[in-house]
């Protein structure tokens, strides 16, 4: 069994699914606080002020992929879950649940902050649809393909611009007393992207490390995901501009980025959890077609999901059976221990890291039926409990 007070750095990765994702991760985080973890966040001098160095329970490295991107920015920047909470719920009409003296505030998140319609898109758009009558002796596909030029209904700059104005204090990743990555995607490439405090050097053929972008523009990037949201554009300091979107196209779960800079304990929390046949809700074939669309999208998500977890868990099984073997056998430790060097350098593998993954229960029929775009009260405090509850069960299995 894991003991997690043995472990030197403890990382949380929080993955994509809209507002409903986001509120699955504040429960998630009320869970970790009520097993004894705690959030560390600010700049380098609030984080020595407010932090224990010696905790070993306190989470220091935060990665975030889309809606996880924008939860893990305001932690990394030293609100606590409380004042998140508080956030969403006044944002949405409600009273606030925490009314702590002692908490940072922050500013109430609303529909403006996450919709920011892409006017100048629409602009474009509207007069190419009902001027250039000749599209449409092209067909129907000619029309989507030259009249819908549109690259997203909303922008994500009203997202970006709440977290530079009221959020970070310094919007600077090398600033931040903590370490945040935030995953996206290239668009015009086949490359994820990194967003964090990298050096120059950093570089492969399959992902960009960048360090020039703000933490706003970065999470504005993962946050992208058409067509809801246009992809989102930053310029590298040679003046080019590159664009972005979501961080879950490549990787549903980029616990690596974590065990790549030095955590030994990942927390992975996720939200998408494909519809099992319940008496409640019946069947999806009676749902229509925006239903069967969203669960035939959730059955590939949760496959990649189960599949990475599985690698991770048959690398595992794979090095532990040849370490196992050499001892048994009284073989050379020599040979052992080159082996396993090989086994570990041929495929990233590190042995001192754990990792618990946090989801639904696919009984969470919510999860699947709910709006990922709903700032209802009702429905996410239904979310929160439901990650609250995922939380709670899945740290059973473990010794604190």
């Amino acid at each position: 069994m894991v003991r997690i007070r043995d472990k030197k750095k403890i990382a949380l990765v929080l993955s994509g699914g809209g507002i409903k994702a986001a509120a699955f991760h504040i429960g998630v985080c009320l869970a970790l606080q009520e097993k004894g973890f705690k959030f560390a966040g600010g700049t380098k001098e609030m984080v020595r002020q407010n932090t224990n160095e010696n905790d070993p329970m306190t989470i220091r490295l935060y990665v975030g992929s889309s809606a996880g991107a924008f939860v893990a920015s305001i932690l990394a920047a030293g609100y606590s879950v409380e004042s998140l909470v508080n956030a969403f719920q006044v944002g949405s009409g409600t009273s606030p649940t925490f009314e702590k003296s002692d908490l940072r505030y922050l500013k109430p998140i609303s529909y403006r902050d996450i919709f920011n319609l892409n006017s100048s898109g629409l602009l474009k758009f509207i007069p190419r649809t009902l001027m250039e009558k000749a599209l449409v002796t092209g067909g129907f596909e000619s029309l989507l393909k030259n009249g819908l030029k549109l690259n997203g209904l909303f922008s994500t700059k009203g997202m970006e611009s709440y977290l530079r104005k009221e959020v970070l204090l310094d919007n600077d990743f090398s600033r931040l007393g903590v370490e945040l990555y935030v995953i996206g995607t290239q668009l015009n490439h086949s490359r994820k992207a990194i967003f964090g405090n990298f050096p120059e050097s950093y570089k492969t053929e399959t992902t960009k490390y960048i360090n020039y972008a703000t933490i706003s523009d970065a999470v504005a990037c993962s946050t992208a995901l058409p067509p809801v949201f246009a992809p989102y554009g930053i310029k590298r300091p040679d003046g080019k501009e590159f664009f972005y979107y979501d961080g879950e196209i490549r990787d549903t779960l980029s616990t690596h980025v974590a065990a790549d800079n030095g955590a030994d304990l990942v927390i992975s929390s996720f939200s998408i959890q494909p519809y099992h046949y319940t008496k409640e809700m019946g069947s999806l074939h009676d749902y229509g077609i925006p239903l069967i669309a969203n669960q035939a999208l959730y059955q590939v998500v949760q496959q990649k999901i189960a599949r990475h977890i599985q690698y991770k868990n048959d690398i595992k099984g794979i090095y532990n059976a040849v370490d196992g073997y050499f001892k048994q056998m009284n073989l050379p430790s020599e040979h052992r221990e080159k082996l396993l060097e090989i086994i570990r350098a041929r495929v990233n593998y590190r042995p001192e890291v754990d990792y618990i993954y946090i989801s639904p229960r696919p009984q969470n029929y919510e999860m699947f039926f709910v709006d990922h775009f709903s700032l209802s009260p009702e429905i996410l405090a239904r979310i929160v409990r439901i990650g609250f509850k995922s939380g709670i069960s899945a740290m059973r299995h473990y010794d604190l």
